[in-house]
């Protein structure tokens, strides 16, 4: 019951960072229209630099075992977290650009199965998504691309909760990318943005006593405006 609520809630909240973006550009509109600019394709030797409202949430549902490799009857649920990012891109070609994100997320993990459902940990993570992307226009207002890229997650100033000890292994993934900057007026757009990273993280409770291989596999799911330098 708590992964279909927590998976509502997540559609929930995509629904919201989109109705957020679209608000933010009918607002931003008037005043960029002051500009006498249009919007140019960005092109060799641009940057763009993005600020987001971002959406990480995981659907992973590991079995948590014992140390020798019992099934406990319980999963691993992990929450998820909506923060601001930044990205950078920088456009090696008219076609080519290389994006880095900034940003950093919290997330609530728990133990769930039958009657249990109890947190186990709460963890801040870094995951820094560089992306080499394709952008096949060169024209018009609407910029599509596809990209990948590596992934490194990184946990930092994690909390126990409830008596349990948890340690969570850093881990190097890769990354899919989709999305499309959509020019407003003079250098501002539009960001819609989505990744799926696919990282796999060991985790032990109480010194070994369980473990987790999780697939932690977050999407990554961003809208919010640009500025082309």
């Amino acid at each position: 019951m708590r992964r279909q609520r927590a998976s509502g809630m997540s559609k929930m909240k995509l629904k919201t960072l989109i109705l957020s973006a679209v608000a933010a550009a009918a607002f931003a509109a008037p005043a960029l229209a002051q500009s006498p600019a249009a919007w140019e394709m960005p092109k060799k030797g641009d940057w763009i630099i993005t600020g987001r409202v971002t959406d990480v949430f995981s659907e992973a549902d590991n079995a948590i075992t014992t140390a020798a490799g019992v099934d406990s009857g319980l999963k691993v649920d992990v929450g998820d977290s909506v923060m601001p990012t930044l990205g950078f891109t920088y456009f090696l070609t008219d076609h080519l650009a290389v994006e880095a994100i900034l940003g950093t997320t919290k997330h609530e993990i728990r133990a769930q199965g039958g009657a249990t459902d109890v947190a186990v940990h709460e963890t801040w993570v870094l995951p820094p998504v560089v992306t080499l992307q394709y952008r096949p226009l060169t024209e018009g207002r609407f910029s599509p691309y596809v990209g990948a890229g590596v992934n490194y997650m990184l946990f930092y100033s994690g909390e126990d909760k409830n008596g349990f000890k948890v340690d969570l292994d850093d881990n190097f993934g890769y990354a899919l990318q989709a999305g499309a900057d959509i020019g407003i007026q003079g250098p501002w757009n539009l960001n819609v943005d989505v990744k799926k990273v696919w990282v796999n993280i060991d985790a032990d409770v109480n010194d070994g006593a369980l473990k987790s291989d999780v697939d932690l596999d977050p999407w990554v799911v961003s809208v919010g405006v640009g500025r082309k330098f």
